[in-house]
C-alpha cells in the first residue's frame, strides 16, 4: 500500500541534534519504498533528498546562530502565535514545540485529504491531540523522554537562580507528558527509551513500539591512514547530560604522561561557557580542537581519522553517533548508560563500556585502548559488521511504514463503532 505521510518536525538542524538527521534519512527511505512524504519543519529547515517535499512551517527563528534569544523587530511579528512565541521566550521559557503544533494543525486543517496519515516526530504539542479529530491518524516519535535532560541539567546546575531557570525552561514537559499519554502509537529507538517513556510519562508500555535507527550508507571505514593519538567525541559540549566534562577531565589525566594525545570535539561551544572554563582550568586548550557546521563527508573523514573514539554521555536514547563510529570501524570507549549499551553489544565486542561520569574509569580505559593496536582492530571491524547487521534506514522507514498501517486500521475500526 502506497501512504501519503505528513512527517511534522518543529525543528530539524541537518546535522546534529538528531531530529533532522532522523527526517530525512526516514523520509527518504519511505520514499524509496513508494511512499510519498511531505515533510512539515520549524526552523532550522532539514536537508531532504530527492522526491521529499518540504513545507516551510517558521517560526520567529528565536534560537537561530549567531544570535540566540534574539529580540524581533517590530514586523517580524505575524499574528498573537507569534506574540506568545516570544514572550514565553522572554520569561525563560522554551515555545518551539507549542507554537509550532498550533501553525501545523492549521495547515493540515486545509490539507485533510492529502494525507493518510501524520507522524509526529517528538513536537509532542497540544495541537498534536487536534489532529486525530480531523480524521487522520497520527503515530509519535519520541527518541526519549526530556524529562531525563531535565534531571541532570539540575543535578548540575550549581546555584538557585539557574535551578529556577531550568525548572521554567523545562515548563513544556508538562503539555508533552499530557500529550504523550494520550497518543496511539509511540515509536522509539531502544528498549531503553521505551522504558523511560513508561516510567516518566506514564504511557501505556503495549502502545510503544521499539525501531532502532539506521546509519546512512556514506558513512564507511576510512582509506587513509588513522592520526596517532587522535580521540574523536560528538556531542553538545556545553550539555550536562553527554559528559564532555568528563571526557575533558580524563584527557587532561592521559595527557600528563603521553603528550602526543589531541582530542578533537565535533561540537559548539559556547565562549566563556562550561566547557570553555573547563578546558581553561585544565590547560589543554593547545591540546584540543572543536569543529563545527561540517558536511557530512567531513564528518565522516572526521570520525574515520581517529584511533579511538569515545562517547561519555550520561544518557542516550540510541547515540545515533555511536552507531555512525562503528560504520567507520573506530574503536569505542562509551558509557554504560541508556541505550549505548544496546547500540555497542556487551563490553568487549567493539567497545570498553565504563560506568558514567566515572573519570578515572574513562581514562584508565582511554589509555588501554590506545596502547592496544590488535585490539582496537578487533573493535573497528566487529562495529562495523554490527551496524551492518542490525541498524539500517531501510529497515527502520518499512517497520515505521507498518506502523502507519496499524494506526491507520485501528482508526478505521474505532470510526465503526
Amino acid at each position: 500500500m502506497s501512504l501519503r505521510i505528513a512527517l511534522l518536525s518543529y525543528r530539524s538542524k541537518p546535522h546534529c541534534g538528531g531530529q533532522g538527521v532522523y527526517v530525512r534519512h526516514l523520509s527518504r527511505e519511505l520514499v524509496a519504498l513508494g511512499h510519498e512524504v511531505e515533510v512539515f519543519s520549524g526552523q532550522p529547515y532539514p536537508e531532504l533528498d530527492t522526491g521529499v517535499r518540504l513545507t516551510k512551517v517558521p517560526s520567529l527563528d528565536l534560537y537561530r546562530e549567531p544570535d540566540p534569544f534574539r529580540v524581533p523587530r517590530p514586523g517580524e511579528f505575524r499574528d498573537l502565535v507569534d506574540v506568545e512565541e516570544f514572550l514565553t521566550m522572554c520569561t525563560a521559557g522554551f515555545p518551539e514545540p507549542k507554537t509550532f503544533g498550533t501553525r501545523v494543525v492549521r495547515l493540515l486543517r486545509e490539507r485533510v485529504a492529502d494525507f493518510d496519515v501524520v507522524h509526529d516526530n517528538q513536537v509532542l504539542a497540544t495541537g498534536m491531540l487536534a489532529i486525530e479529530g480531523l480524521g487522520l491518524p497520527l503515530v509519535t516519535t519520541i527518541h526519549h523522554p526530556i524529562t531525563v535532560d531535565r534531571r541532570l541539567d539540575l543535578a548540575a546546575a550549581t546555584t538557585w537562580r539557574k535551578r529556577l531557570t531550568l525548572h521554567r525552561w523545562y515548563g513544556f514537559l508538562r503539555m508533552q507528558t499530557k500529550v504523550a499519554r494520550r497518543a496511539r502509537w509511540v515509536l522509539t529507538p531502544s528498549a531503553s527509551s521505551q522504558r523511560d517513556i513508561v516510567a516518566d510519562f506514564g504511557v501505556d508500555p503495549s502502545r510503544v513500539r521499539v525501531i532502532p535507527l539506521g546509519v546512512d550508507d556514506g558513512f564507511r571505514p576510512p582509506t587513509a591512514p588513522r592520526v596517532p593519538g587522535r580521540i574523536v567525541a560528538m556531542a553538545s559540549a556545553d550539555a550536562p547530560m553527554k559528559g564532555i566534562a568528563n571526557l575533558l577531565e580524563a584527557f587532561a589525566k592521559l595527557r600528563t604522561e603521553r603528550d602526543h594525545l589531541e582530542l578533537l570535539l565535533v561540537a559548539r561551544t559556547q565562549p566563556g561557557g562550561r566547557t570553555d572554563q573547563i578546558v581553561e582550568r585544565l590547560s589543554i586548550r593547545d591540546h584540543v580542537r572543536f569543529v563545527h557546521g561540517i558536511s557530512d563527508a567531513e564528518l565522516v573523514e572526521v570520525m574515520g581519522s581517529a584511533e579511538v573514539a569515545c562517547v561519555p554521555s550520561l544518557y542516550e536514547g540510541f547515540s545515533l553517533p555511536t552507531a555512525e563510529l562503528m560504520a567507520c570501524a573506530t574503536p569505542l570507549v562509551v558509557s554504560d548508560a541508556g541505550a549505548i549499551p544496546e547500540v555497542v553489544g556487551p563490553d568487549g565486542l567493539c567497545a570498553d563500556l565504563v560506568p558514567p561520569g566515572d573519570v578515572e574509569a574513562l581514562a584508565g580505559a582511554l589509555a588501554r585502548l590506545l596502547d592496544d593496536p590488535e585490539r582496537r582492530a578487533r573493535y573497528g571491524a566487529a562495529g562495523r559488521a554490527r551496524v551492518d547487521e542490525l541498524f539500517s534506514w531501510r529497515a527502520a522507514a518499512a517497520a515505521t511504514a507498518a506502523a502507519y498501517e496499524d494506526a491507520m486500521r485501528e482508526g478505521q475500526g474505532i470510526a465503526h463503532r
